[in-house]
């Protein structure tokens, strides 16, 4: 049988350079022998000491004897390094399955449990023994690639863009784009959860698949906010508050409660069996009181993206999740390694995601009748993690006052700029209004008094 381990590393001092080790990734496990895993340890210190150059071949068969030297390797070194690492995959594989621990395991854990563990395994031996003949994109080699992206985003095929229900969204960063993470915060009760839920909406009437993980709210209450949204926007009964005349939904308490009027029932249920008339996309909530939504990583995000089609996902809150381990073992770095991965996850899916979190409490301030202020909170004071900050596209600043009906959606970060804008929002969940205002509709001067 072929020795590929030693066949490379004749290679690399026939070449008297490392190069090739770090291009394919070449790790000293995976070499079959305990002689070619000194010899590639010693060639790699060698390298670190001396610029990344090989020592002789003459040094290294001199230190380890029982290291048989081929000399004039020809095979190109991607062949060389698919073979070793294939054979590194077998070997591992077999390795962790008649270990004493597995062993355990298989006659301890539960099936599914056992299984779960042994997937995790594999997809990292998968990940660790992949290997390609070329990484990225060249400009002169790749012509018809880079031809062929352009006329799939003109199609619209290889990306999408959403619309918001906020101007200064659609303004700034034209929508909200497929492969990234947006992320809605605010202080604890001002209707983070709330606005996004409504933004998510828009998206499903624009025809998207959207995945909700509410890890706060059950399933049944984030339906009831939604059948309240998706009501008032078509004004199944109007609402007169402080003068103003609404259109407004289902009251949110009566189907909470199942406590609506015959007359109100008979609709909501009519309105419940020809939602699907009216809604281009889908919606799909895993509320907290799922029996089956124990596990909340993001290896079971993925695979419920890819269940459900989803385009666009939203995470309510971020710090709920389960979180990826701290390799760097640094205070934080488990929520950092996982906005991360996150991050690679929007892109690897091509979806869009939210990922809410919360703002810092911070000093409030109230105007000389003791009204709160509505006031967006800073950039820096994203919470939970600063690393959600620095992976989204658009930081998305929230504030309500749910009292006097009003509100602000900000942008505090975006690619495209836009920092500091701002619109103000007429904010009434309990009816379903959740709405941009018009230039036409604000009184710079009374807009504190117009609720």
């Amino acid at each position: 049988m072929p020795n590929f381990g030693e066949q490379f590393l004749s290679r690399v001092l026939d070449d008297g350079t490392t190069q090739a080790i770090r291009n394919y990734s070449i790790e000293q496990q995976d070499f079959d022998t305990q002689t070619e895993r000194e010899v590639f340890e010693f060639i790699s210190k060698y390298a670190h000491e001396n610029g990344g150059k090989a020592p002789d071949y003459r040094t290294v068969v001199e230190q380890f004897p029982d290291f048989y030297y081929r000399e004039g390797v020809t095979d190109r070194y991607s062949w060389l390094a698919k073979q070793i690492k294939q054979q590194s995959a077998k070997r591992q594989f077999m390795e962790y399955i008649n270990s004493p621990a597995t062993q355990k395991k298989f006659s301890e854990m539960d099936g599914n449990i056992f299984l779960e563990d042994l997937q995790n395994f594999v997809e990292s031996i998968r990940i660790r023994t992949g290997v390609r003949d070329k990484v990225g994109t060249s400009v002169k080699k790749d012509t018809e690639k880079i031809k062929e992206e352009y006329f799939r985003r003109k199609r619209g095929e290889s990306f999408k863009i959403w619309q918001s229900n906020y101007s200064i969204i659609n303004d700034v960063g034209g929508g909200y784009v497929s492969s990234n993470i947006y992320v809605p915060y605010g202080r604890s009760g001002r209707g983070k959860s709330a606005v996004t839920l409504y933004e998510a909406l828009y998206l499903a009437e624009q025809g998207a698949t959207v995945l909700i993980w509410s890890m706060e709210m059950g399933w049944y209450e984030v339906m009831v906010r939604l059948f309240v949204y998706m009501s008032a926007k078509k004004g199944v009964t109007k609402a007169e508050i402080d003068g103003e005349v609404f259109e407004a939904g289902f009251e949110a308490r009566g189907i909470r409660q199942g406590s609506l009027s015959d007359e109100f029932e008979r609709e909501f249920l009519d309105f419940i069996d020809y939602i699907y008339t009216e809604l281009d996309g889908d919606l799909i909530v895993r509320g907290v009181d799922d029996e089956d939504f124990m596990r909340r990583d993001l290896r079971q995000l993925e695979s419920e993206i890819a269940l459900n089609d989803a385009d666009v996902v939203v995470i309510d809150p971020f710090y709920y999740l389960d979180y990826e381990k701290n390799t760097s073992r640094k205070t934080g770095g488990d929520a950092e390694e996982t906005s991360k991965k996150l991050r690679r996850l929007a892109g690897q899916t091509k979806t869009v995601v939210f990922a809410i979190t919360q703002a810092e409490e911070t000093t409030e301030e109230k105007d000389e009748d003791g009204t709160r202020e509505v006031s967006l909170p800073e950039r820096a004071h994203v919470k939970k993690t600063k690393q959600l900050l620095e992976d989204a596209a658009m930081l998305i600043p929230i504030d309500t006052n749910h009292k006097e009906g009003r509100g602000l959606v900000g942008i505090n970060k975006g690619r495209d700029g836009g920092e500091g804008e701002q619109c103000e929002i007429t904010y009434l969940p309990q009816i379903g209004v959740i709405r941009e205002l018009s230039v036409d509709n604000i009184n710079v001067n009374s807009f504190t008094k117009q609720f």
